[in-house]
């Protein structure tokens, strides 16, 4: 699967980390940046990750900060984006099975890296319910 990925400053050292397992992992990675654990806007690393996941240059994209809330608004600003905030394995779960996430945010001030891994494996694998969920998708898209 093609991965973009992004960040600020905040989600520097788990994006790195995260990116790493992912290749490990037999998956291609897109790094959008940030590249330093130096002070950024994440907008201007964010934007270009959803934009990615978007127009299908990527399969699916991960995005993360200090706290992964604003990271997931900016993503979900994008059309044809549903970012989701994720802080367990069960929010990552549900997001694909009944939202069909192409995209997750992450938090590193909320979780450990162990956490952070577990969300992304279990979020990579795990299918869309459809069903009854894709109208509510078809719901979303219009908006």
């Amino acid at each position: 699967m093609k991965i973009a990925i992004g960040s600020d400053h905040a989600g520097f050292a788990y994006k790195q980390t995260i990116k790493e397992h992912l290749v490990q992992n037999g998956h291609q990675v897109v790094d959008f940046g940030t590249d330093s654990d130096q002070s950024c806007d994440y907008p201007d690393f964010i934007h270009p990750t959803a934009k990615a996941v978007a127009s299908g240059d990527c399969d699916r994209g991960i995005v993360l900060g200090g706290s992964g809330n604003g990271e997931a608004m900016a993503a979900n600003k994008v059309k044809s984006i549903r970012c989701a905030l994720c802080w367990n394995i069960d929010s990552a779960k549900l997001s694909r099975e009944h939202n069909d996430a192409n995209m997750i945010s992450l938090g590193q001030r909320m979780m450990t890296i162990e956490t952070a891994i577990q969300i992304v494996d279990t979020w990579l694998t795990t299918p869309f319910d459809g069903g009854r969920h894709q109208a509510r998708i078809q719901k979303i898209e219009v908006i």
